[in-house]
């Protein structure tokens, strides 16, 4: 190895050599150097990186290994949507998806197709600016997703700088971010040591290797991009598809092998057929083939549905079946209080994992299969991921088998199972005592929006109730200096400073003290509405039904929630023990109205000088209320820079437009009393 005395020169040298070898080992699966060499090598380059920071570039080897943390995931936009694909599930499906092409395109004699394997993935958007990666996005919904460009920047065949010289100046680049087979089965053996829940299959594990907020620990997970098209282009890259993925390859993608072109109907049946006996054998998780027209003129003849393009098909793969017996069907409390009915099964190998319990989701899922203890059932595992009872094997059914019942006590805290009129769950109403909701009931009342207590995170609330020392938010208030500092990586002054939060807590208003109870179905407004119009507790834990109704935005099912929930006698323990450890605010102002009492205002992008938190309190003020989506209801949407989709929406149905300075003219007018 020629070595030069020259930084530069070195550090080009040490560049050329570290992307030759990641070529070769994740691309092309021909090793041309040791680990340990390799290894040494980036120690190097690294060394000479630091020493000579000038010479530090966004597309190195080195910066592959992860930056600094972020505290969060930004949002990305997408001018041109990542639409989904309509599914078949047979032949005869896709068949006739074959001839709705056919009978959309009569003149076209030989119609070409793209075969290719549909990656068990997180599809992902790459933003290449001048040849160099300057963004990398999830799919979210379609239009905005998360922020990943500094983990997708750790994976090894995304090329940070383009190869060649026939890219655009601008080219989105979409596919599949993947785990391998293999390194997923050694993430979870190193999890399971560890003593952390393994993931439960390659898709959930390379989605929680990108959605990390430390990209040095997606940089330890050999994860992997597969392109399968592109979004937005500064210029034409042809007109056929899988041209289109071979020219990508020469920039420096891994394109997946069985990429195939298809010429007729008989040939996309072998090719399904071909993947279908080498699927398991492969070594990404694959849960289908995708078939796409090749031409791309002809594809803008075909144009899209609602939801998805007509010249594209996903036909899945089967997920796989067994039969096994319900041994149990047990009540499970979330941490929401959600009650699920859960299927104890006869352990049972599907798809190669051993499936032992079954989600039967609510009620109305019981009765619909009628799903009974002692039945012999049809197991699959949806997706090949979840297990699913997808029938029951009625000709095997015990004589003496009974319909399943949702208990009317809570299994866990004995308090009332309660199912509003709206919806399919049903949930245990004691909130703030059930020790199934215990960790959830804790950290929102400490959310921001709730008491605001900083510093009581998951993992130390976690601590505190796995050791017994909290069982409802009121022990928060009893918790002692020396106590804390018996916890691991509890410092002095750590100890203090959450004891000091805790103390500013009971300080509070009365809608925050309303919100934190964690009521179901009363958020932030319900909150605001209910202390407003009743201006005291005791009258509100007293309020029958019909006084509830009374307040804004408070129907029949919002009160029955609320009624039952300060019926529960632990509830009303736990309220009154908060009481006595001081909690305490000042006396509500009844609300006597406003510029903007009874309208529906929609905000949607940045505002100049209010915050969207400082834009809403100053709305709710004037009587108004803040909903999320744009409807026929709505009376105002209030417009900020970069706006997205809820404008385009609101000016088909011609909701009146408010841009900030709009909305505190509006806001000023009421607070003169020139209405």
């Amino acid at each position: 190895m020629i070595s030069s005395t020259d930084p530069q020169a070195r550090v080009q040298e040490l560049r050329t050599l570290l992307e030759a070898a990641n070529r070769a080992y994740y691309r092309e699966d021909a090793p041309v150097m040791s680990d340990a060499e390799y290894d040494d090598l980036l120690r190097e380059l690294r060394d000479l990186e630091e020493a000579y920071p000038q010479l530090r570039v966004a597309d190195s080897p080195t910066q592959r290994v992860g930056a600094a943390p972020v505290s969060s995931f930004g949002t990305v936009h997408y001018r041109i949507p990542m639409t989904s694909l309509d599914n078949v599930f047979s032949p005869e499906a896709f068949g006739e998806w074959w001839e709705r092409l056919r009978r959309a395109l009569p003149e076209v004699s030989a119609l070409v197709l793209s075969g290719e394997p549909k990656f068990d993935g997180l599809s992902v958007n790459l933003r290449y600016e001048g040849g160099k990666l300057v963004r990398a996005g999830t799919r979210g919904d379609g239009v905005e997703g998360e922020d990943v460009t500094h983990n997708v920047r750790t994976i090894h065949n995304v090329p940070l700088e383009l190869q060649g010289t026939d890219w655009p100046e601008l080219i989105e680049l979409r596919g599949e971010v993947v785990l391998p087979i293999a390194a997923f089965h050694r993430l979870n053996r190193e999890r399971e040591r560890r003593g952390e829940t393994p993931f439960a299959n390659p898709r959930n594990a390379a989605a929680g290797s990108l959605r990390q907020l430390d990209p040095r620990v997606t940089a330890r997970r050999p994860l992997a991009f597969f392109p399968w098209g592109f979004g937005e282009c500064s210029e034409s890259l042809g007109d056929s598809h899988v041209q289109i993925l071979q020219r990508f390859a020469r920039w420096g993608f891994s394109v997946t092998e069985f990429l195939r072109p298809i010429h007729d109907l008989d040939a996309a049946l072998a090719y399904h057929e071909d993947m279908a006996a080498q699927r398991e054998r492969m070594p990404f998780e694959i849960d289908g083939l995708v078939f796409k027209v090749d031409d791309l003129r002809l594809r803008e003849r075909l144009g899209f549905t609602a939801r998805a393009p007509r010249w594209a098909i996903a036909w899945k793969f089967p997920a796989h079946e067994a039969s096994t017996l319900v041994e149990d069907i047990v009540a499970s409390v979330g941490r929401t209080g959600v009650v699920t009915p859960v299927a104890q099964l006869q352990p049972v190998l599907v798809a190669g994992v051993m499936v032992s319990r079954a989600s039967l989701h609510n009620e109305d899922e019981v009765r619909r299969k009628d799903v009974r203890v002692g039945d012999t059932v049809l197991v699959r595992r949806a997706g090949d991921v979840i297990p699913e009872i997808v029938t029951v094997l009625r000709d095997r059914r015990p004589a003496t088998s009974q319909p399943w019942q949702m208990p009317t006590r809570c299994p866990v805290c004995g308090s009332e199972v309660l199912r509003l009129p709206n919806e399919a769950a049903h949930r245990c109403t004691g909130g703030l005592y059930c020790p199934a909701q215990r960790m959830g009931a804790i950290l929102h009342f400490a959310s921001r929006r709730a008491m605001d207590i900083r510093g009581l995170g998951e993992k130390l609330v976690t601590q505190l109730v796995d050791r017994g020392l909290v069982k409802t938010v009121a022990d928060l208030y009893q918790l002692r200096k020396d106590t804390l500092l018996s916890l691991p990586r509890m410092g002095e002054k750590s100890a203090q400073k959450l004891l000091d939060e805790i103390a500013n807590s009971r300080q509070t208003e009365f809608a925050r003290f309303l919100y934190a109870l964690g009521i179901h179905q009363v958020g932030e407004s319900t909150a605001k509405a209910l202390a407003q119009h009743f201006g005291d507790l005791e009258a509100l834990m007293a309020a029958p039904a019909e006084d509830l109704c009374e307040v804004p935005d408070v129907g029949p099912i919002v009160a029955e929630a609320i009624r039952h929930f300060f019926a529960q006698p632990h509830n009303r323990e736990v309220i009154q023990a908060l009481l006595a450890a001081g909690l305490h605010w000042p006396p509500v102002r009844k609300s006597l109205g406003g510029v903007l009492q009874g309208k529906r205002l929609v905000l949607t992008g940045s505002l100049p000088h209010l915050s969207r938190e400082a834009a809403k309190e100053r709305i709710e003020a004037a009587g108004g209320k803040v909903v999320s989506a744009v409807s026929a209801q709505v009376d105002y949407v209030v417009v900020g820079d970069a706006p997205g989709s809820k404008l385009a929406k609101a000016e088909a149905l011609a909701i009146p437009r408010l841009d900030e300075s709009a909305l505190l003219a509006l806001l000023t007018k009421g607070d003169n009393g020139n209405v």
